[in-house]
């Protein structure tokens, strides 16, 4: 079973700022491609986020400029900065590797909501 455990979450004011971190197994962390992911209300899940073992990021337009993706490779964990956020930022954000097909195996993802 993949560990995957996202924090960080939470109710935010439009243009503030939040941190997220995703903890998981070194198995993992040591072998794939990262990346978050968020599934906004009545919308499919969808990948954000890129991160390679060496630090390659890469971003949606959605996201490009405000989001910044990190990884700790000694501490397993994932992170995402989320600055400048949107209304339409609203919704539970997971970590999980990049593959394809997308993962079978999810956390329990981190709540979002930007709201004044």
């Amino acid at each position: 079973q993949v560990q995957l455990v996202e924090s960080g979450g939470g109710l935010v004011q439009p243009g503030g700022s939040l941190r997220l971190s995703c903890v998981t197994s070194r198995d993992i962390f040591s072998t794939y491609v990262m990346a978050w992911y968020r599934q906004g209300p009545g919308k499919k899940r969808e990948v954000i986020a890129t991160v390679t073992g060496g630090g390659t990021t890469s971003y949606v337009d959605a996201v490009k400029g405000r989001f910044t993706i990190s990884r700790d490779n000694d501490k397993n964990t994932l992170y995402l900065q989320m600055n400048s956020l949107k209304v339409e930022d609203t919704a539970v954000y997971y970590c999980n590797r990049r593959i394809t097909p997308d993962p079978q195996e999810w956390g329990q993802g981190t709540q979002v909501t930007v709201s004044a």
